[in-house]
């Protein structure tokens, strides 16, 4: 199996521990995303027990975005990120909001984000449908590049990392919070027990979907390495890459920048 489409007339890739057609991946995801939109939030707080938060503010923090930075936040789908990024921002200056873009392929996680209640308070933030692989701005129209939580889900992550190369501005910064590989014994053995026993059965009770939470634990576990990705983001160009772990691994924070 390969992460890159091959010659033959209908390559495979992952979807969770399934084997599927390149060319279904991305409306599985979809489907998967349609599904759990309406509950996404609540179910990060459920399933993380609260830890989310902690973890996005460490990111935003990292990220430490200035007034007037513009920001593409990929997968940003209910906004999460991107208003925590303008948060930050006017701690350092009051009215001089970045300007993030929030993209997802999924236009129901964009609507329930534009739906939020808080959206109004964050003119400067805009919403728009867009695939990682194919991205619809010119070459540098950005300062930095965020995904949380999304770029496990990309059919091809070489192709998004190298299209987040390319709209980033010379001395631009991509940042990417994911689920990666816990570090510490006994912790794997544990987040595994929960992960598969625990996740999907209160998907199924919270967001009436079993099955979508399921995919998403899988997906995880198939995930790269924190090494492994970083690799990735240095074969797509990226300079200075690191990764931090965060609770013993159970997520990382991977970053890089475009010297």
């Amino acid at each position: 199996m390969t992460e890159t489409p091959p010659h033959s007339p209908e390559p495979e890739t992952h979807f969770g521990f399934r084997s599927v057609a390149w060319s279904e991946k991305p409306s599985r995801v979809k489907a998967v995303f349609d599904s759990v939109a309406s509950r996404y939030d609540l179910m990060n707080d459920l399933m993380s027990g609260g830890l989310h938060r902690l973890w996005k503010r460490a990111f935003v923090e990292m990220l430490n975005p200035r007034p007037g930075d513009r920001i593409l936040d990929m997968a940003g789908g209910t906004g999460d990120i991107a208003f925590r990024i303008t948060d930050r921002a006017r701690e350092k200056a009051r009215g001089a909001d970045p300007a993030v873009t929030v993209c997802d392929i999924n236009e129901e996680m964009v609507k329930a984000g534009r739906a939020r209640p808080m959206a109004g308070h964050y003119p400067n933030v805009g919403w728009t449908v867009g695939d990682a692989e194919r991205l619809p701005w010119a070459t540098g129209a950005f300062d930095a590049y965020t995904i949380a939580f999304g770029i496990r889900n990309v059919r091809d992550q070489d192709a998004a990392l190298r299209e987040a190369r390319r709209v980033l501005r010379p001395g631009g910064r991509i940042m990417i919070l994911e689920f990666s590989h816990v570090v510490i014994p006994f912790l794997d053995r544990l987040y595994d027990r929960y992960s598969f026993a625990v996740i999907p059965r209160l998907g199924g009770l919270v967001a009436g979907d079993e099955a979508s939470y399921q995919y998403l634990v899988e997906s995880i576990r198939r995930h790269p390495t924190q090494s492994a990705f970083s690799r990735k983001m240095a074969a797509a160009g990226f300079s200075r890459v690191s990764s931090t772990n965060l609770s013993g691994g159970i997520v990382a924070i991977h970053s890089a920048w475009l010297i």
